[in-house]
């Protein structure tokens, strides 16, 4: 089984490019079927997600050529089946995003209910909402959620919690419906920003994006374009945070540092220097890093996403920190593998009581899911001695070449499939 082995203690520097943004793209991806003409999409991830997303869009009868790693072009003009099933898609979350584009398109849709990390209840109630209102039936049975109707009409949507999955659903739906819909309470995500311009691109008429109300008129039908993905913010934020927490200098390349302002300015609020370029961001930890508070909210608040990075960085720092998880119930799984390394913490309830230690020590940990076990490496890169990371998965459904953007910061850090490759690594490091 895959692992990464890691030998940590030394500060990260160098610079890092960032790569096109998965939380954009696996919506983009599935809103490029909306077209009988072909699209190409720039700048996408080579991930674990993105792929199985292609995939299951090949399965249906979806004309995709990879024209490079990061380039595909897409038509869905000869679509044949419009049931997206199968284990690999089950496994994530985005392919509720087929609901969205499929009903938009042809009115009918059937999609094998979504999995993705165990992080907490995501519940589609507020997508199911938004889709009915447009006048479309959902029905659910046997593990899979059908919606279909004879028209979709426009319509006035208040969604009763911001949930940037239900606006992006209930968008894609509505740019091919009759009339006007007006979605309030909508999400404001760079990615939700992101899937506007590039339906916008395809013809849409949709106004407002990123803020809380967004207004669109139904056109008859979308055409061929070509689209870039935006830098993940993700991504970015979490090499910002390895550098704090190695007490490394990293200049992440390739971002927009509008999208990273609240992981900026908590770092700067614990001591680190963060210096902004027009796209790119220097983050250099020199000083000895203190406590501070922090809680989850949606954009342009800071990102779950970003929870772990912060709490494994804030385990080295000074005094006492609390970190309050207001999105997903079940975010901190991880705590229990960072105390194995010599963390100080305490869960109650949605929060976690963070005293910060001098250091992390090596220890054999698991990834629970995407962004805690990119955490759980960032403690590992900064612990003394030796570590093993296991179920990487999990890491690289949302991290392109992880360890190998790492090992070009100075890290000491390998992918290993057997007990000998970890022993060469072992050797190669004593």
């Amino acid at each position: 089984m895959e692992q990464y082995a890691i030998n940590g203690g030394n500060p990260l520097v160098g610079e890092v490019e960032i790569g096109g943004a998965k939380n954009a793209a696996l919506p983009i991806l599935a809103a490029s079927l909306m077209t009988d003409e072909t699209v190409l999409i720039e700048n996408m991830p080579d991930v674990r997600d993105t792929n199985i997303l292609l995939n299951a869009m090949a399965g249906i009868g979806t004309h995709v050529e990879r024209i490079d790693r990061h380039s595909v072009k897409i038509n869905g003009s000869l679509i044949n089946d419009l049931v997206v099933e199968g284990d690999s898609v089950k496994k994530i979350r985005a392919s509720y995003y087929f609901l969205g584009a499929l009903l938009g398109k042809y009115k009918k849709a059937t999609v094998v209910l979504p999995g993705g990390c165990d992080i907490g209840c995501r519940a589609i109630d507020q997508h199911i909402k938004g889709f009915k209102a447009l006048g479309a039936s959902v029905q659910i049975a046997y593990g899979m959620i059908t919606a279909q109707a004879d028209r979709l009409v426009g319509s006035h949507i208040y969604l009763d919690v911001v949930s940037v999955g239900a606006t992006i659903n209930i968008m894609m739906a509505a740019v091919l419906a009759e009339g006007r819909t007006t979605i309030e309470n909508a999400a404001k995500e760079p990615h939700v920003v992101d899937l506007a311009n590039f339906l916008n691109s395809m013809g849409a008429n949709i106004k407002g994006a990123g803020t809380d109300v967004i207004r669109i008129r139904g056109v008859e039908r979308l055409h061929k374009t070509e689209y870039a993905i935006i830098p993940d913010q993700i991504e970015a934020g979490t090499f910002m945070f390895a550098a704090a927490a190695t007490r490394g200098d990293i200049t992440v390349k390739n971002v927009i540092p509008k999208h990273l302002e609240s992981i900026s300015a908590k770092l700067i609020e614990i001591g680190c220097e963060v210096r902004e370029a027009d796209d790119a961001v220097r983050v250099v930890a020199s000083r000895p890093l203190h406590h501070t508070h922090v809680k989850t909210l949606p954009y342009p608040g800071f990102p779950t996403d970003m929870q772990p990075q912060i709490a494994v960085t804030l385990g080295l720092s000074q005094g006492t920190s609390i970190v309050t998880e207001s999105i997903f119930e079940n975010r901190f799984r991880y705590v229990d593998e960072l105390i194995r390394m010599g963390a100080s913490i305490k869960v109650e309830g949605n929060t976690a009581i963070i005293d910060g230690v001098n250091r992390y020590t090596g220890a054999s940990i698991n990834a629970p899911d995407l962004r805690a076990g990119a955490a759980l490496v960032i403690a590992a890169l900064s612990a003394e001695g030796m570590s093993t990371v296991d179920d990487i998965r999990y890491i690289e459904r949302g991290y392109e070449d992880f360890h190998i953007k790492l090992q070009k910061l100075g890290a000491q850090i390998d992918k290993v499939e057997s007990e000998r490759e970890l022993q060469k690594f072992k050797l190669k490091i004593s």
